[in-house]
């Protein structure tokens, strides 16, 4: 249980309610967890949701898929960080994403349901819960709109541009690890792996960044902002 309270604290969900009550409000949420090998399915295409997840351990990616079945990688999600928020918030809570272990992978899961009733005891900390919840509602449909200016980009460099600097200032400097591997990021970014090789490398030789494996380095923060102009 200590990994769970450790892991659900990381969340924002659980933001400003002190630690001396999660315990008891796990208790009071129906909290269960659930452990999948790499690459097990948690949640399948147009599967019914009625939980909010938080991930305890490992690591998640989310997954779409079109008609054809090619899949893009939505997103990568770690230790604290939670999915199907939007999904139950629907009328048919059917998800339009897959979500699969990237590792051996442990995810504790929330009904809806309570989270949206308080309990009989009209706790404050509960309420702070729905709160937070509002709030990852919000963010969420902001960081679809970010997804959407990937899609509106049609040049490779461009793509990679914005990617690298939103990495660079999301962790406050220049050098920086992103969680994606190579293949990751090609679908990602919905672009040829190799295209997208091909083209770090010429931003490299060009001293715009500098990259081993998934470290990487904004040399010229400049240039690469003209690029997303």
């Amino acid at each position: 249980m200590t990994k769970v309270i450790e892991a659900v604290q990381k969340s924002v969900l659980f933001n400003e309610i002190d630690t001396i009550y999660t315990e008891s409000l796990l208790g009071c949420l129906n909290l269960k967890t659930k452990k999948y090998n790499e690459g097990e399915f948690i949640i399948r295409l147009h599967s019914v949701i009625e939980e909010v997840s938080i991930v305890v351990e490992g690591e998640v990616e989310i997954i779409k898929e079109n008609r054809a079945g090619d899949r893009m990688i939505v997103g990568v999600l770690g230790t604290g960080e939670i999915f199907g928020e939007g999904i139950v918030c629907t009328k048919k809570r059917m998800s339009p994403v897959s979500v699969r272990a990237k590792t051996n992978t442990e995810v504790a899961f929330i009904p809806y349901e309570k989270i949206l009733m308080t309990c009989g005891e009209s706790c404050g900390f509960h309420k702070q819960l729905i709160r937070n919840m509002l709030y990852v509602l919000g963010e969420k449909n902001y960081h679809l709109n970010q997804k959407i200016d990937y899609l509106i980009l049609k040049g490779m460099r461009e793509k990679l541009a914005l990617y690298l600097l939103e990495q660079s200032y999301k962790e406050g400097q220049r050098a920086f690890n992103i969680p994606l591997n190579r293949n990751d990021l090609a679908e990602y970014l919905n672009v040829s792996r190799s295209a997208m090789s091909r083209e770090l490398s010429r931003m490299k030789d060009e001293g715009l960044i500098d990259f081993y494996k998934n470290s990487f380095k904004i040399c010229n923060e400049v240039e690469l902002k003209n690029y997303l102009r």
